[in-house]
């Protein structure tokens, strides 16, 4: 560890909180590929019931996020970020062990929500990371945190499948709790917070901001809002990614491997470039950069829909991850930039909710369309999304300039 505590403070913050979110992300994820085999040992199941039961464990933990995450973000400008990511960790480590010993669906169920009631990791650690990295770091910090959330969301199904498959399914949940535990020491001890907010309040004593008196509000939501279609149109796939990979390669016997590198070409390209262009945006500006990435999304969407062969459908999907790389720590970026000291992890614990939100909408969206049209027409209606999403962004950033 001696390299580690050579670095300045922030970059070692960086280095420990991108394990953390990496972690968190997996953590997230690693059920998808065993998540209603492991439903199916809890009880007799129609397979109508497995799969509304196994939709229900899924859900409701994106659910509870939305809604309780902004109360965590509220304490956390009271009492500090650092404070609420050893919370959440500690949280989820107790939690994932205990799923581990669920004996009925009932129980699993009730943890989940646990799980989303006790969250708020990766907003604080935002919030974190952009209280205490220097301006001129603060595009390109964010762009590190986001490759490593972006990275455990997609490495999450692969470690969680092996796990799975070398262990059982309730020792993977045990083991995934343990590496929690390991994510909050290595925040207790070497992770610096250089001054709770409470105590920049008492230096200095702030004027009282309430959601009706806050400067930038509505270029505030229009960013929730963003976060959320984003969310929702990268996540509408997944529900029939297997099944159109099916129908390009006409039944091939290695569908679910092509399908794999399909779903993870878009996180493996925001990992490789979130970085570079969290640096781009703060040189040429981050609103600047979303709209570059709001272009990027409609001209991968509208050609995917025409896609003939899998190749190009990897390569279309790869450049929606670079677009993903321009929009999301520039939102991250502009949030702490028009958030008040004293409510930055309010803002970033909103903007999950909305993330949890798309999170939940863009699969049921995605099913609606392919089941009333095909799977096509899912990405004619994201690049219709992402449209909108600019339209939206660009009406309130110029009704902002105005003011």
């Amino acid at each position: 560890m001696d390299w580690l505590s050579k670095k300045e403070v922030w970059e070692r913050n960086v280095i420990i909180v991108w394990f953390g979110v990496f972690m968190t992300g997996i953590g997230l994820s690693e059920i998808i590929p065993f998540l209603s085999l492991y439903v199916d040992t809890l009880g007799h199941f129609s397979k109508n019931e497995l799969t509304l039961y196994s939709g229900a464990a899924f859900a409701i933990t994106f659910l509870v996020t939305a809604i309780v995450s902004p109360l965590w973000g509220k304490l956390a400008d009271q009492k500090g970020r650092k404070l609420m990511m050893l919370r959440a960790a500690a949280g989820m480590g107790v939690i994932f062990f205990l799923m581990g010993f669920t004996t009925n669906v009932w129980q699993l169920i009730v943890l989940r929500a646990i799980q989303g009631a006790l969250g708020g990791f990766v907003s604080n650690a935002n919030a974190l990371i952009a209280t205490q990295t220097p301006k001129s770091q603060v595009g390109r910090s964010l762009g590190i945190v986001v490759t490593g959330f972006t990275a455990g969301t997609l490495l999450g199904p692969i470690v969680g499948g092996a796990l799975a498959s070398a262990f059982s399914y309730q020792l993977t949940f045990h083991i995934t709790g343990f590496i929690m535990f390991l994510v909050f020491f290595l925040i207790l001890f070497l992770v610096q917070e250089n001054q709770r907010p409470s105590q920049v309040n008492q230096q200095k004593p702030l004027e009282k901001i309430t959601w009706a008196t806050l400067p930038h509000k509505h270029l505030l939501v229009s960013l929730f809002i963003t976060t959320m279609l984003v969310q929702a149109v990268n996540m509408s796939i997944n529900p029939i990614v297997s099944l159109f990979v099916r129908e390009l390669v006409h039944n091939s016997h290695n569908v679910t491997f092509l399908a794999g590198v399909v779903a993870a070409a878009p996180g493996l390209a925001t990992i490789i470039a979130a970085p570079s262009f969290g640096r781009l945006g703060d040189r040429i500006g981050t609103r600047f950069l979303i709209q570059i990435g709001f272009v990027i999304a409609v001209l991968a969407f509208i050609p995917t829909a025409f896609v003939t062969s899998v190749t190009l459908l990897i390569l279309l999907r790869f450049i929606v991850g670079i677009s993903d790389a321009t929009l999301l720590p520039a939102i991250q970026t502009l949030l702490s930039k028009n958030s008040p000291q004293n409510m930055i992890s309010r803002i970033f614990s909103y903007n999950q909710s909305f993330q949890a939100i798309g999170s939940v909408a863009g699969p049921m969206l995605g099913a609606v369309i392919a089941n009333l049209y095909d799977y096509r027409a899912i990405f004619l209606v994201s690049a219709g999304i992402m449209v909108i999403n600019a339209l939206l962004f660009s009406w309130n950033t110029r009704r902002q300039t105005a003011k």
